[in-house]
């Protein structure tokens, strides 16, 4: 059964705190994307704009950054329980999983559209979960690539047991080729909607 988790973007600090607001009326539990401008050609919010948010939610952290790990100190003072970098971002994967693991940080792999699924499984008995990006990351509302769909099954073929993301372009018209994805993470197709609320729970009906 998958489960939908609302993703949150923005570069504008009020507009994250009306949306981390807004989800907590409807949902426990976000994902907050951070974009350095380096990694991919967006900018967003940074660790200093959540270190004064008060949030009732629990939250991880999708960073699309470079140089992954000097973020992490920051982001468990957060409130952080974990922290999701880019397989492509560094050199160097098992040394920012370790950075993670030192602080206590639950550590995602997230995987871009073109990274083959042989490249990324030696880490994967490392991490806690595999999140696919089935856009070309640093874009809201991004088109959909159905293609990073066949990846994640021949992931899941290889790895049954290792808990799977998707995350990038997800709306009503395409969330049920995704329905294999334990977590489906959804941004512009909540928080873009007059009623967000509604737009989560319906998407989450649909993703059964």
């Amino acid at each position: 059964m998958s489960r939908v988790v609302p993703a949150i973007l923005t570069e504008d600090p009020k507009a994250l705190a009306t949306m981390v607001r807004q989800a907590e009326s409807f949902t426990d539990f976000v994902q907050l994307d951070m974009m350095d401008g380096q990694f991919v050609p967006s900018h967003s919010i940074g660790v200093e704009h959540l270190a004064g948010l008060p949030m009732k939610l629990g939250w991880e952290a999708h960073l699309m950054v470079l140089k992954p790990e000097t973020y992490f100190a920051g982001l468990k003072q957060a409130g952080a329980r974990k922290v999701v970098f880019h397989y492509e971002a560094t050199a160097s994967p098992r040394e920012v999983i370790a950075a993670a693991r030192r602080l206590g940080l639950g550590v995602g792999l997230a995987i871009n559209p073109e990274t083959p699924v042989a490249a990324f499984l030696p880490l994967v008995s490392e991490v806690d979960s595999v999140l696919f990006l089935s856009v070309h990351p640093g874009f809201y509302g991004a088109k959909f690539l159905p293609e990073v769909v066949g990846k994640l099954v021949e992931f899941r073929r290889a790895r049954p047991h290792t808990e799977t993301g998707i995350d990038g372009g997800i709306k009503e018209s395409n969330i049920s080729q995704v329905a294999g994805a334990d977590v489906i993470y959804v941004g512009s197709a909540i928080f873009l909607q007059p009623q967000p609320g509604e737009a989560f729970r319906h998407l989450q009906a649909l993703a059964q």
